[in-house]
C-alpha cells in the first residue's frame, strides 16, 4: 500500500518529507523539509503527520508573510493629503528646474523660444484640465513623481486615484507656468523649498490600514472565518464612512462618540428594513429615530464598538503615530447577567425536543420534522443536540469534530475539543479541552456511532452537516435547529442551541460540581491549577469523576 503524501520510511522509522511550494521555492532557505516523526507505528505516524504537516505549512506561510513585508504593497487609493503633497513636490521641481535653466544663461533667441514654450505648455495644461482628457506626458510625469524619494508611493494600476493624481500634475504645471511667465516679465518668484518625505507615508489613511488588518487576521492559522472578517470589515468601513477617511492620528474621542451615538438609534438589521435599506448609516439613523423604530440591543452596540476597537488596537501595535484608542471606555452599560440573554431549556422544552420526530420517527432525513418511521441515528441531526446537552459544547465545536477527536485513555472515553487541523477553529485558546463522555451518551450508542463512522472511513464525525457560505458550521446548523424549534412550537427569542450550554451548566451546579471543574468542562479561560484540568491522565480522571455526578 503506497504511503500518504509527505510520509516516507527510512529503515523502520517514519519521516515527513515535503517539497517546497513553487511560489517560494527560489527564496526558501531549504530545498525540502525533512525530519523524523520518531515512531515506527504506522497509525501513530499518520496522527503525527497531520500535526507535522500543519507546522510545515505554517513555516511556508510565515516565509510568504516575510516576503510580503519586504515588498511594499500598492496602495488602493491616495488620500487628499498625499495627492496635495505630490502636486507641491512637482510644482517645486518645475520652478527649481526653471531656475537652473535661467542660471545657465539664455541667448535672446533661446529666451524667446523658451517663453513661447512656457505659454504653449500652460495652454495645453489648461485645456486638459478643462476637458478632463490628460495628455500622455501627464501620466508619465505622475508615474515618475511617485518614485521620487520624497514621495515614494506605489499606487495600484486600477486605483481610482489616478485621475486625481494626473489632475494634480496638470495643476502644478499651470501654477509653474504662471510663475515662469512672471519671471519672464521681470517679477521675482522664489522657488519654494522642496517638500520633504511625504508626511502621510508613516500615517496612511484608516481605510488603508483596515485592509492590512483584515488581510493579516484572515490569513493567520486559526484566524478569522469569512463571516468574522466580513463583520469586522463592514462595521469599520461604516465608521470610516461616517466620520471620514483620514490618517489615524487625526481621529479623536469625539469621532468615536459620534459613531456610538449613531449606533444607539439604529435598529437591528437596518439594511433589511424597507424604509432604511438604501440609506447611508448616518441618514438611516436619523430616519429610524424619526420613525420611532426600536434600536438594536446594547450588547449588539458593544459588539460593533468592539470591532472598531480591535482595529484600533491592531493599528496601534503595527503603525507609528497612532493615538490611544478612542473607543476605550465607550461600551454601553448593560443591566442583568449575560445568561439572561439566552435561557436554558425548561424541562418541558427538553421533553418536547427529545420526543420530536427526529428521536421517535421522522419521514426522512430531509423531512426530519415530519413524523414517520425513520430514526436517523447515523446522522448529525440526531446526535448534535444530545452532545450539546451532555457536554455543554457549542454547535460549531461539535459539528467540526473528527472521528479521531473521540478518544479513550485508561478506560476513560472523552471528546477532545481542539483547533489543531484543517478547517478547525475555536472561540478562543481557552476553548481547547477534554470532556469525558457522559454515561447516558454511551448508553444510547454514541461510541457505537463513532466506530461506525471510522469503519466508513469518514474523517469528520458528521459529514452530513456542511459549512455555510460564511465558512462556519454553526450558521447552517443554527437555521436547521431553529426550524425544528419552530416546528415544535417552542421557539422564542430567549432560546437557541446555546441554551443546551446553559442546561449543562445548571446540571453541573445542581450536582454540586465545583466551579473550577465546570469551567474546565465548558472551556472557560482560567488561571492557576484550575486551568490544567483535562491535561494529563490525572486531570482527565478528576473530570470524569465530576462528570459522573
Amino acid at each position: 500500500m503506497p504511503l500518504p503524501s509527505r510520509l516516507i520510511k527510512r529503515g523502520n522509522v517514519y519521516w515527513l518529507r515535503c517539497s517546497i511550494p513553487r511560489d517560494i521555492k527560489k527564496s526558501y532557505p531549504k530545498t525540502e523539509e525533512t525530519f523524523s516523526l520518531e515512531t515506527r507505528d504506522y497509525q501513530e505516524a499518520l496522527k503525527l503527520l497531520r500535526k507535522a504537516s500543519a507546522e510545515v505549512d505554517d513555516r511556508f506561510d510565515e516565509h510568504r508573510h516575510h516576503l510580503a513585508r519586504q515588498q511594499e504593497p500598492a496602495l488602493p487609493e491616495l488620500s487628499d493629503a498625499q495627492i496635495k503633497h505630490v502636486e507641491d513636490v512637482y510644482y517645486a521641481h518645475l520652478l527649481d528646474e526653471d531656475e537652473e535653466v535661467r542660471l545657465d544663461g539664455l541667448s535672446d533667441t533661446d529666451f524667446d523660444a523658451y517663453e513661447e514654450l512656457v505659454h504653449n505648455m500652460e495652454a495645453v495644461e489648461r485645456r486638459s484640465l478643462a476637458r478632463g482628457a490628460p495628455p500622455a506626458f501627464a501620466l508619465s510625469e505622475a508615474e515618475e513623481v511617485l518614485k521620487w524619494n520624497n514621495v515614494d508611493l506605489k499606487l495600484d494600476p486600477a486605483s481610482p486615484s489616478w485621475p486625481k493624481l494626473i489632475r494634480a500634475i496638470l495643476s502644478a504645471g499651470v501654477r509653474a507656468a504662471a510663475a515662469k511667465r512672471q519671471r519672464n516679465e521681470g517679477t521675482p518668484v522664489e522657488t519654494p523649498a522642496m517638500p520633504q518625505a511625504n508626511p502621510t507615508r508613516t500615517a496612511p489613511s484608516a481605510s488603508m490600514i483596515m485592509e492590512a488588518w483584515v488581510a493579516e487576521k484572515s490569513r493567520a492559522k486559526g484566524g478569522w472565518t469569512p463571516a468574522t472578517a466580513k463583520a469586522n470589515r463592514l462595521w469599520t468601513e461604516r465608521f470610516i464612512e461616517l466620520v471620514g477617511d483620514r490618517p489615524l492620528g487625526e481621529y479623536a474621542k469625539a469621532d468615536a462618540r459620534v459613531f456610538k451615538a449613531t449606533l444607539l438609534v439604529l435598529p437591528p438589521n437596518w439594511t433589511k428594513t424597507k424604509a432604511l435599506a438604501d440609506l447611508t448609516m448616518e441618514k438611516a439613523a436619523k430616519r429610524a429615530e424619526a420613525l420611532g423604530l426600536e434600536p438594536m440591543a446594547g450588547k449588539n452596540v458593544n459588539k460593533v464598538l468592539g470591532f472598531v476597537r480591535s482595529f484600533w488596537n491592531w493599528a496601534e501595535a503595527n503603525y507609528d503615530d497612532v493615538p490611544s484608542n478612542p473607543f476605550d471606555g465607550l461600551n454601553v452599560k448593560i443591566s442583568g447577567k449575560a445568561r439572561d440573554e439566552r435561557h436554558p431549556f425548561t424541562v418541558a422544552e427538553l421533553s418536547t425536543i427529545f420526543r420530536s420526530p427526529i428521536y421517535t420517527g421522522c419521514k426522512s432525513v430531509r423531512y426530519h420534522n415530519t413524523p414517520g418511521d425513520l430514526v436517523p441515528t447515523d446522522q448529525g441531526i440526531y446526535w448534535v443536540p444530545l452532545i450539546g446537552l451532555f457536554t455543554g459544547c457549542r454547535s460549531g465545536e461539535i459539528i467540526q469534530l473528527r472521528t479521531e477527536d473521540v478518544k479513550i485513555e485508561s478506560d476513560i472515553a472523552y471528546i477532545e475539543v481542539t483547533d489543531e487541523g484543517a478547517d478547525m477553529s475555536l472561540k478562543n485558546s481557552g476553548s481547547r479541552r477534554r470532556i469525558p463522555i457522559h454515561q447516558t451518551l454511551k448508553d444510547i450508542g454514541f461510541l457505537r456511532f463513532v466506530e461506525r463512522q471510522r469503519k466508513l472511513k469518514h474523517v469528520r464525525l458528521f459529514p452530513d452537516l456542511p459549512k455555510a457560505a460564511d465558512g462556519t458550521y454553526s450558521t447552517a446548523y443554527a437555521t436547521k435547529f431553529g426550524n425544528t424549534l419552530k416546528a415544535l412550537n417552542i421557539k422564542h427569542g430567549r432560546i437557541s442551541f446555546h441554551s443546551f450550554r446553559h442546561c449543562f451548566e445548571d446540571g453541573c451546579r445542581n450536582s454540586r460540581i465545583p466551579l473550577d471543574f465546570v469551567n474546565a468542562l465548558q472551556g472557560h479561560s482560567q488561571q492557576g491549577m484550575a486551568g490544567r484540568y483535562g491535561h494529563g491522565l490525572y486531570g482527565l480522571q478528576l473530570l470524569s469523576e465530576e462528570m459522573a455526578k
